[in-house]
Protein backbone atom coordinates (compact mmCIF):
# COMPACT_ATOMS: atom_id res chain seq x y z
CA UNK A 1 0.00 0.00 0.00
CA UNK A 2 1.11 3.90 -1.15
CA UNK A 3 2.55 5.39 1.76
CA UNK A 4 -0.04 8.47 1.96
CA UNK A 5 -3.55 8.30 0.13
CA UNK A 6 -5.13 11.84 -0.48
CA UNK A 7 -8.58 11.93 -1.82
CA UNK A 8 -9.10 14.93 -4.20
CA UNK A 9 -12.73 16.00 -4.71
CA UNK A 10 -14.42 19.11 -5.38
CA UNK A 11 -17.76 20.02 -7.58
CA UNK A 12 -18.23 20.50 -11.28
CA UNK A 13 -15.25 23.30 -12.84
CA UNK A 14 -13.64 24.11 -9.80
CA UNK A 15 -10.44 22.51 -10.99
CA UNK A 16 -9.90 19.25 -9.83
CA UNK A 17 -7.89 18.47 -13.22
CA UNK A 18 -5.81 21.23 -12.59
CA UNK A 19 -4.50 20.28 -9.50
CA UNK A 20 -4.45 16.40 -10.19
CA UNK A 21 -1.99 17.58 -13.10
CA UNK A 22 0.22 19.68 -11.36
CA UNK A 23 0.39 16.56 -8.31
CA UNK A 24 1.40 14.19 -11.09
CA UNK A 25 4.03 16.60 -12.12
CA UNK A 26 5.41 16.52 -8.64
CA UNK A 27 5.67 13.18 -8.69
CA UNK A 28 1.94 12.06 -7.24
CA UNK A 29 0.56 9.09 -8.85
CA UNK A 30 -3.02 10.31 -9.72
CA UNK A 31 -5.93 7.37 -10.34
CA UNK A 32 -9.02 9.37 -11.98
CA UNK A 33 -11.88 7.68 -11.08
CA UNK A 34 -13.72 9.00 -14.13
CA UNK A 35 -11.44 7.55 -16.69
CA UNK A 36 -11.49 3.92 -14.20
CA UNK A 37 -15.09 4.14 -15.00
CA UNK A 38 -14.80 4.42 -19.12
CA UNK A 39 -12.46 1.51 -18.24
CA UNK A 40 -14.65 -0.60 -16.79
CA UNK A 41 -17.31 -0.04 -19.29
CA UNK A 42 -14.88 -1.52 -22.44
CA UNK A 43 -16.46 -3.61 -24.73
CA UNK A 44 -16.25 -7.17 -23.04
CA UNK A 45 -15.86 -6.45 -19.74
CA UNK A 46 -18.83 -7.34 -17.13
CA UNK A 47 -20.04 -4.34 -16.36
CA UNK A 48 -20.87 -3.41 -19.72
CA UNK A 49 -22.43 -6.57 -20.04
CA UNK A 50 -24.50 -6.07 -17.05
CA UNK A 51 -25.79 -2.30 -18.57
CA UNK A 52 -26.82 -4.51 -21.19
CA UNK A 53 -29.08 -6.70 -19.78
CA UNK A 54 -30.53 -3.65 -17.35
CA UNK A 55 -30.79 -1.03 -19.85
CA UNK A 56 -31.32 -3.27 -23.48
CA UNK A 57 -28.88 -3.48 -26.44
CA UNK A 58 -30.15 0.21 -27.63
CA UNK A 59 -27.38 1.95 -25.41
CA UNK A 60 -24.26 0.75 -27.22
CA UNK A 61 -23.26 1.97 -30.40
CA UNK A 62 -22.39 -0.52 -33.74
CA UNK A 63 -18.96 -0.70 -32.37
CA UNK A 64 -20.39 -2.19 -29.12
CA UNK A 65 -19.49 0.63 -27.41
CA UNK A 66 -21.29 2.24 -24.73
CA UNK A 67 -23.24 5.06 -26.10
CA UNK A 68 -22.23 7.83 -23.71
CA UNK A 69 -25.09 10.67 -24.15
CA UNK A 70 -27.52 7.74 -25.10
CA UNK A 71 -27.11 6.56 -21.48
CA UNK A 72 -26.98 10.26 -19.88
CA UNK A 73 -30.47 11.50 -21.52
CA UNK A 74 -31.63 7.60 -19.91
CA UNK A 75 -30.45 8.54 -16.47
CA UNK A 76 -30.26 11.65 -16.07
CA UNK A 77 -33.75 12.57 -15.62
CA UNK A 78 -34.96 9.38 -13.93
CA UNK A 79 -33.31 9.15 -10.18
CA UNK A 80 -34.52 5.58 -10.21
CA UNK A 81 -32.53 4.80 -13.43
CA UNK A 82 -29.24 6.40 -12.40
CA UNK A 83 -29.30 4.66 -9.15
CA UNK A 84 -29.80 1.19 -11.23
CA UNK A 85 -27.09 2.56 -13.64
CA UNK A 86 -24.85 3.48 -10.39
CA UNK A 87 -25.55 0.20 -8.65
CA UNK A 88 -23.73 -1.26 -11.60
CA UNK A 89 -20.86 0.96 -12.60
CA UNK A 90 -19.86 1.73 -9.02
CA UNK A 91 -18.45 -1.63 -7.12
CA UNK A 92 -16.98 -1.96 -10.57
CA UNK A 93 -14.88 1.01 -10.21
CA UNK A 94 -13.88 0.84 -6.71
CA UNK A 95 -12.37 -2.71 -6.86
CA UNK A 96 -10.49 -1.32 -9.98
CA UNK A 97 -9.19 1.82 -8.38
CA UNK A 98 -8.71 -0.57 -5.12
CA UNK A 99 -6.50 -2.65 -7.10
CA UNK A 100 -4.73 0.48 -8.67
CA UNK A 101 -3.85 1.82 -5.18
CA UNK A 102 -2.64 -1.41 -3.60
CA UNK A 103 -0.61 -1.75 -7.06
CA UNK A 104 1.44 1.14 -5.70
CA UNK A 105 4.85 0.94 -4.31
CA UNK A 106 4.92 1.64 -0.48
CA UNK A 107 7.09 5.05 -1.30
CA UNK A 108 4.42 6.08 -3.43
CA UNK A 109 1.94 9.33 -2.87
CA UNK A 110 -1.35 8.06 -4.29
CA UNK A 111 -4.03 10.92 -5.13
CA UNK A 112 -7.74 9.55 -6.00
CA UNK A 113 -9.33 12.20 -7.57
CA UNK A 114 -13.26 11.31 -7.23
CA UNK A 115 -16.34 14.20 -7.52
CA UNK A 116 -18.17 11.91 -5.17
CA UNK A 117 -15.25 11.41 -2.65
CA UNK A 118 -17.87 11.56 0.32
CA UNK A 119 -20.73 10.11 -0.88
CA UNK A 120 -18.58 6.80 -2.16
CA UNK A 121 -17.30 5.97 1.24
CA UNK A 122 -13.72 6.39 -0.06
CA UNK A 123 -13.12 9.58 2.02
CA UNK A 124 -12.79 7.14 4.79
CA UNK A 125 -9.81 5.47 3.38
CA UNK A 126 -8.15 8.50 2.51
CA UNK A 127 -5.40 10.13 5.03
CA UNK A 128 -6.26 13.49 3.56
CA UNK A 129 -8.67 15.28 1.73
CA UNK A 130 -8.24 17.99 -0.63
CA UNK A 131 -11.16 19.97 -1.76
CA UNK A 132 -10.86 22.43 -4.96
CA UNK A 133 -13.01 25.37 -4.45
CA UNK A 134 -14.38 28.40 -6.45
CA UNK A 135 -17.14 30.96 -6.84
CA UNK A 136 -20.07 29.72 -8.35
CA UNK A 137 -19.48 32.56 -11.30
CA UNK A 138 -16.04 31.50 -11.60
CA UNK A 139 -17.54 27.59 -12.16
CA UNK A 140 -20.25 28.75 -14.72
CA UNK A 141 -17.84 31.19 -16.66
CA UNK A 142 -15.16 28.23 -17.32
CA UNK A 143 -18.46 25.56 -17.97
CA UNK A 144 -19.38 28.06 -21.03
CA UNK A 145 -15.68 28.67 -21.77
CA UNK A 146 -14.36 25.63 -21.56
CA UNK A 147 -16.57 22.99 -22.23
CA UNK A 148 -19.64 25.48 -24.36
CA UNK A 149 -22.07 24.88 -22.20
CA UNK A 150 -24.99 27.78 -22.59
CA UNK A 151 -25.27 29.89 -19.51
CA UNK A 152 -28.64 28.40 -18.63
CA UNK A 153 -27.00 24.95 -19.12
CA UNK A 154 -24.20 26.09 -16.82
CA UNK A 155 -26.79 26.71 -13.88
CA UNK A 156 -28.20 23.63 -13.89
CA UNK A 157 -24.89 21.32 -14.19
CA UNK A 158 -23.10 23.86 -11.08
CA UNK A 159 -26.77 23.87 -8.95
CA UNK A 160 -27.47 19.91 -9.52
CA UNK A 161 -24.57 19.10 -7.57
CA UNK A 162 -24.65 18.36 -3.90
CA UNK A 163 -23.44 21.69 -2.18
CA UNK A 164 -19.62 22.54 -2.44
CA UNK A 165 -19.75 23.46 1.37
CA UNK A 166 -20.59 20.10 2.41
CA UNK A 167 -17.34 19.40 1.07
CA UNK A 168 -15.36 22.14 2.07
CA UNK A 169 -16.52 21.71 5.91
CA UNK A 170 -14.74 17.91 6.11
CA UNK A 171 -11.68 19.39 3.73
CA UNK A 172 -7.97 18.86 5.34
CA UNK A 173 -6.61 21.38 2.56
CA UNK A 174 -8.61 23.52 0.58
CA UNK A 175 -7.35 24.83 -2.54
CA UNK A 176 -8.84 28.21 -4.31
CA UNK A 177 -8.63 27.79 -7.72
CA UNK A 178 -10.36 31.28 -8.31
CA UNK A 179 -7.48 32.71 -9.18
CA UNK A 180 -4.59 32.44 -11.64
CA UNK A 181 -2.80 29.22 -11.95
CA UNK A 182 0.43 30.17 -10.55
CA UNK A 183 -1.51 30.95 -7.29
CA UNK A 184 -3.35 27.59 -7.79
CA UNK A 185 0.23 25.75 -7.71
CA UNK A 186 1.76 27.99 -5.25
CA UNK A 187 -1.05 26.44 -2.67
CA UNK A 188 -0.86 22.60 -4.51
CA UNK A 189 2.99 22.67 -3.73
CA UNK A 190 2.43 23.95 -0.03
CA UNK A 191 -0.09 21.67 0.63
CA UNK A 192 2.13 18.56 -1.20
CA UNK A 193 5.08 19.46 0.92
CA UNK A 194 3.21 19.89 4.24
CA UNK A 195 1.74 16.28 3.33
CA UNK A 196 5.07 14.75 2.69
CA UNK A 197 6.67 15.77 6.35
Amino acid sequence: MPRLLIGLTGNIATGKSAVARMLRELGAVVIDADQVAREVVRPGQPTLEEIVRAFGPGVLLPNGELDRPKMARLVFGDPDRLKQLEAIVHPAVREAMGRAIRAQPDDAVVVIEVIKLFESGWARECDQVWVTHCPPEVQMARLVSERGLSPAEARARVEAQNPQADKLARADVVIDTSGSLEETRRQVEAAWMAARC
